[in-house]
């Protein structure tokens, strides 16, 4: 499909550096707010966030037919839940709208600001309203690594795991969106040397690199979706960084999987890119071998190069880059995921969130946790302060960093960031 928005031709009359997450080409969506707005919607451009209810209001959206109201909601569910037709034509308007040649915007004194305001001067907020959230386990490099780890390397993979994407059901209600804080979370462990569990603090508290896509048209209980109209479901994508107790976690898993070494904090970053957007970076993934069950197979490259890294940041401390990787090393395929989902019947509904698993490249700096990258703590990570790393700290900072390019254009997501705190008394 050829997306006009995509061109890589396009130039903006609003400036944009060459490592911007969001040219012309990119055009996410999010929610902001700032002393004079409560929640608009809102796109990306450059420095700037794109006020779209501002712009729905002075006329400049009218042909794409959207009620102004959908760009005052608190979440983006019903401008997604309108249907791809209709956002495809908005992007498409943005992207009018800002070219070079177009003069309706530019130079349109006592406007431009009302619609055009610097992102480092408002706040985003939480862009969907996420009903039910899913997370995979779908990177084959990660999953022989935590494999290798606990049992042993001839038998790193489990049974099953060639054979579907192995997910579980996480908690909506702790995504948060990048900017917030959290306490170390407390739980259950039981140290190697003890007959019995403990209570307290976790003391191997673990990033996980991933991604999201966020659904965005619903389908009835008893519906499935193929992989071959996989993508008319999936909206958009964000960053993702599941938290994770691995202590608490190696004390629970069994026998229904993660619970509270999980649940009490998933970051996302605030933007949505959409899929269209991601589409040209589209490329080959791993050859599936054994060959998966028809309901799983796909044609076409399915996957996408998207190149992530994750920073550590000691408090008053500098930037530590200690991971990089690339999507591209996922096994499974989001419409494969979504296929695997909804097989049974199980119905989506728009706003509905599902994560990658962590994301692991094949090198060890393309580790996606800290699990992996310490070898269960045994190589510990030196930062430029001179201190070690086995996990993560009280006070550290976490940011994931991810973007797609090709052509000159470079697609980003923007910033993933939380901050540990120390636990509770």
């Amino acid at each position: 499909m050829t997306l006009k928005a995509n061109n890589p031709q396009l130039k903006s009359w609003i400036a944009t550096s060459s490592n911007s997450d969001f040219p012309i080409q990119n055009l996410p969506f999010g929610i902001y707010s700032d002393a004079s707005v409560l929640h608009h919607a809102c796109s990306a451009i450059g420095d700037y966030v794109i006020d779209l209810y501002e712009l729905a209001k002075q006329g400049y959206l009218d042909s794409v037919k959207i009620p102004k109201e959908v760009f005052d909601d608190m979440y983006l569910n019903d401008l997604m839940a309108l249907g791809k037709e209709t956002t495809r034509a908005l992007r498409n308007r943005l992207s009018d709208l800002l070219e070079a040649d177009n003069t309706e915007l530019k130079g349109k004194e006592g406007i431009f600001e009302s619609i055009f305001k610097k992102q480092d001067a408002v706040k985003m907020l939480m862009p969907v309203k996420v009903g039910d959230y899913t997370d995979f386990y779908s990177s084959i490099d990660h999953a022989v690594n935590i494999g290798t780890m606990i049992r042993d390397p001839k038998n790193a993979l489990m049974p099953n795991w060639k054979h579907l994407p192995v997910g579980y059901h996480g908690r909506a209600s702790s995504i948060c969106v990048s900017g917030h804080t959290f306490h170390r979370p407390k739980g259950q462990q039981k140290p190697a040397d003890s007959d019995n569990p403990v209570y307290g603090p976790s003391k191997l508290l673990d990033i996980e690199l991933e991604t999201a896509f966020i659904i965005g048209k619903s389908t009835q209980l008893g519906e499935t979706v193929s992989t071959a109209n996989a993508d008319d479901y999936i909206f958009g994508m964000v960053l993702f960084n599941d938290w994770s107790a691995r202590d608490i976690q190696t004390w629970e898993y069994v026998p229904l999987g993660p619970f509270l070494a999980k649940n009490f904090a998933s970051t996302i970053s605030p933007w949505v890119v959409t899929l269209d957007a991601l589409e040209p970076f589209r490329t080959a993934g791993y050859t599936q071998d054994p060959k998966v069950l028809p309901y799983l197979e796909y044609s076409g490259d399915k996957n996408l190069d998207i190149k992530l890294e994750v920073l550590l940041v000691p408090e008053n401390g500098q930037e530590n880059l200690i991971c990089t990787s690339n999507y591209k090393y996922m096994y499974w395929t989001m419409e494969q995921q979504l296929a695997h989902h909804t097989v049974n019947g199980c119905n989506i509904n728009v706003g509905d969130m599902m994560a990658s698993g962590t994301i692991s490249g094949p090198q060890p700096h393309e580790y996606g946790s800290m699990m992996e990258l310490t070898w269960r703590g045994t190589k510990p990570i030196t930062l430029k302060d001179g201190t070690e790393r086995k996990f993560v700290n009280d006070n550290d900072t976490i940011i994931i960093k991810g973007h797609c390019e090709k052509n000159g254009v470079r697609i980003g997501f923007g910033e993933c960031k939380a901050k540990l705190l120390p636990a509770t008394v």
